[in-house]
């Protein structure tokens, strides 16, 4: 979880750091900033995570990325969610609540998911459910 928690430290510094350039000195607009910070924060952690924390799992091919983005993007709509229903659902329409729902309780149940789905959906570890081969060990029954 340790390993997870850095990549998604450094991909956030990634996604802040080229969303205030692409903002201030490059003067894009606000959505086509986010988007292209999202996808190279979405890129600088499926690289830690492949590279560090899920190693030992060597997935292959553009497949596993285009997973990995998509439980980002998930992640994302969990986030826009929470700020939805505090802001629009509940009236709660002050700075503090959006970052409190946004950011805290959003990025919270954003984080589980994405650890979720990074780990079970993306880089999978040991065998699958009913196979006859447990990390490399042939002979050994996990189902």
């Amino acid at each position: 979880m340790l390993g997870f928690a850095a990549a998604g430290l450094l991909a956030y510094a990634a996604d802040l750091a080229l969303f205030t350039y692409l903002r201030g000195p490059a003067g894009l607009e606000p959505l086509t900033a986010k988007a292209l910070s999202f996808v190279a924060g979405c890129s600088v952690a499926y690289a830690g995570n492949a590279l560090g924390t899920y190693r030992h799992t060597r997935p292959k091919g553009l497949k596993p990325y285009a997973v990995f983005f998509a439980v980002n993007i998930a992640g994302a709509f969990v986030q826009l969610l929470c700020l939805t229903v505090s802001h629009y659902g509940l009236g709660l329409t002050s700075q503090r609540a959006d970052t409190v729902s946004g950011a805290g309780i959003g990025m919270a149940l954003a984080t589980v998911l994405r650890f979720w789905g990074t780990r079970t959906l993306v880089f999978r570890t040991g065998a699958r459910v009913g196979s006859w081969t447990d990390e490399g060990r042939v002979g050994s029954w996990t189902g």
